[in-house]
């Protein structure tokens, strides 16, 4: 079930940032959502998914303008999904589309006032999906564990095994045109998200880019990388989806 409320976000038409939306997912993230936010660009509209957090994470988004969206199956991918549907329920209200949707994470360890790099290649039309790359990009020493570093290398070689395409990451700061994004049809709910965007949209023909992005030290504890039990079942998924995509003819 989801819920959107909105929050004191006043969208602008101003120039390509006023044709903007991105999606956050957060999770118990109270501390560091007000910074994500903070250094986001004036872009049209946020959608915060609050993925049943038992934190202030839904009202700090709230105070600083955004569209606060409650999903409460928990899964990273259902979050996104969540943000999709947000998306598409504000057009059936009458809102124009947005021409470009952009997921940044909600625990600072992506830079957000990086989002530029990622959208201005579609708004020049060199591209129809950008990916930020961590490995391309300067990291923080720490900002990603070993085992992120080499899941993140065999996934990307199995991709160019599997579909042709040379990937250097699956990092969640990327941004892609609204609707090659509603072509690719998305329906991975929790670890398997970024990975599967990345295979349609080679398997789509989109014109995909990679551009080199910072990346910190998460605030908090990685719900992922930073559990035995997090690193194996999203690595336990991402090769699953390789797998699924790797095998099927279709999309």
């Amino acid at each position: 079930m989801t819920e959107s409320t909105k929050g004191r976000h006043s969208p602008t038409d101003h120039g390509p940032l006023g044709r903007i939306d991105v999606v956050i997912p957060a999770l118990n993230e109270e501390s560091s959502l007000p910074l994500v936010l903070a250094e986001l660009p004036a872009i049209r509209h946020v959608y915060v998914v609050d993925n049943r957090s038992t934190d202030d994470t839904a009202k700090v988004a709230a105070a600083a303008g955004a569209i606060v969206v409650r999903e409460n199956q928990r899964g990273y991918g259902k979050a996104c999904l969540a943000g999709l549907q947000a998306i598409r329920d504000s057009i059936g209200d009458g809102e124009p589309a947005p021409e470009v949707v952009a997921f940044v994470d909600a625990d600072y360890s992506d830079h957000p006032d990086e989002l530029v790099f990622l959208t201005d290649p579609i708004f020049s039309n060199q591209a129809d999906f950008v990916l930020g790359s961590r490995l391309l990009g300067q990291r923080e020493p720490g900002a990603m564990p070993p085992q992120a570093i080499y899941g993140n290398h065999l996934a990307c070689f199995l991709m160019r095994l599997f579909f042709g395409h040379r990937f250097t990451d699956l990092g969640p700061f990327r941004a892609i045109r609204w609707t090659d994004l509603e072509s690719l049809a998305m329906e991975d709910e929790d670890y398997g998200w970024t990975i599967e965007m990345q295979i349609k949209a080679v398997k789509a023909g989109l014109r995909i880019r990679e551009v080199p992005v910072s990346y910190r030290k998460r605030i908090g504890t990685s719900k992922i990388s930073g559990t035995i039990s997090g690193t194996f079942k999203a690595g336990t998924k991402i090769l699953a989806t390789i797998a699924k995509y790797g095998f099927s003819t279709g999309r």
